[in-house]
């Protein structure tokens, strides 16, 4: 069912913003001062559309890094709700893959919480609806010593992971733009067929060594898995924004995404290659990490110390191969895809109709924007 206006900006307003002694809602300001005191022109409707989906992607993703920073980041004051005091085994078993583990969780969770909190200053700063979710915090928390007993808005307990991105950032030959219907191989094939926690869900979860493990190795993979989303959303999106002030932030907010998905990259890899690998989680045999180095794995595809993006096909064969952020094309909507993905992920299971209803409509209103409308 699509949500009317009225609804959906019920949903999105965290306040009214006055422009005048009147509501200025989703109707903009006339001239504006950039931060530089320079005349702007005003974002256009489509515009304030893609930079409210953002906002709302940022809501999703601060919330899920939060999850994991709770248990496995370092513990201080930076982030809200810290310090826990974390859990000492899966902090243990994030740092098997990396000992800087901890850092970076708890520096990605920063930046996606900037990155939310700044677009929806942005919003109320032209005289737009700032997206607001906190209705739809309902989920709920890892019982783990460590976390925070809150409602949530993602699920990161039954998780099933897309580890095609792997392969597709080493092919050579195939590039989802120009080959929509092209099948990348999974890296991790169990991750995406089944459902799996990547925080443990009560203190139960924290041994075997290898139970704890696996779930470790199922986060590593889902970080990356929600960085490269953000990698290819932000340059799919930036074509079509007309303000250049807006064009700007996608393009400064977008290049973080990169360099998460990329360290993120790297942790992955080290979760399917020796000493860790090949590894079997004892407490599900369905769930098991090969070692993608040997046989029947291998080769470039595989090889796990390949953590830059291979040279493919870009916009047309007729091109030299060029290494790229892949994909970039708009042909599938890349809102509303970003949407399915992260549905088929299991983020959102046992979320709210209200909740996809939202999410689906600021994802369509994205997607409709274009450059110059």
């Amino acid at each position: 069912m699509k949500a009317n206006r009225a609804e959906r900006r019920s949903f999105l307003r965290a306040g009214m913003i006055a422009a005048g002694g009147a509501a200025a809602g989703l109707g903009l300001l006339g001239k504006r001062l950039s931060a530089y005191g320079q005349d702007q022109d005003n974002p256009t409707k489509g515009d304030i559309a893609i930079l409210q989906f953002l906002a709302a992607v940022e809501l999703i993703e601060s919330d899920l890094w939060l999850q994991y920073a709770e248990l496995g980041g370092v513990q201080d004051h930076e982030l809200p709700g810290l310090p826990t005091g974390g859990s000492a085994p899966y902090t243990a078993a994030l740092s098997n893959l990396d000992s800087d583990m901890p850092q970076y969780i708890h520096d990605n969770t920063e930046d996606e919480i900037s990155h939310e909190t700044f677009l929806n200053a942005f919003l109320a700063a032209n005289g737009a609806d700032e997206v607001n979710l906190d209705q739809f915090r309902t989920l709920p928390s890892s019982r783990a010593t460590g976390a925070n007993q809150i409602g949530r808005l993602t699920n990161l307990m039954q998780l099933t992971v897309d580890t095609s991105w792997y392969t597709r950032y080493r092919s050579r030959a195939n590039n989802p733009d120009l080959d929509p219907g092209f099948r990348f191989p999974q890296a991790v094939q169990s991750l995406s067929s089944g459902q799996f926690p990547a925080i443990p869900l009560t203190d139960d979860d924290l041994t075997p060594k290898d139970h704890i493990q696996a779930i470790a190795n199922t986060a590593a993979f889902h970080f990356c898995f929600i960085e490269q989303g953000g990698s290819s959303l932000y340059p799919t999106l930036a074509q079509k924004v007309t303000s250049l002030e807006v064009l700007r932030i996608l393009l400064s907010i977008g290049p973080t995404e990169t360099s998460h998905f990329q360290t993120w990259h790297d942790k992955a890899g080290n979760a399917v290659s020796t000493p860790l690998a090949p590894l079997t989680d004892p407490n599900n045999s369905r769930l098991t990490f090969p070692n993608l180095n040997v046989a029947p794995f291998g080769g470039e595809d595989f090889q796990t110390n390949l953590i830059m993006p291979e040279p493919c096909p870009f916009l047309s064969r007729k091109f030299p191969v060029v290494s790229i952020i892949r994909p970039t094309s708009d042909q599938e909507g890349g809102a509303v895809a970003t949407v399915e993905a992260f549905t088929r992920d299991g983020l959102f299971i046992g979320q709210s109709g209200e909740f996809f209803q939202l999410i689906n409509a600021l994802a369509k209103e994205a997607d409709s924007a274009s450059r110059g409308s």
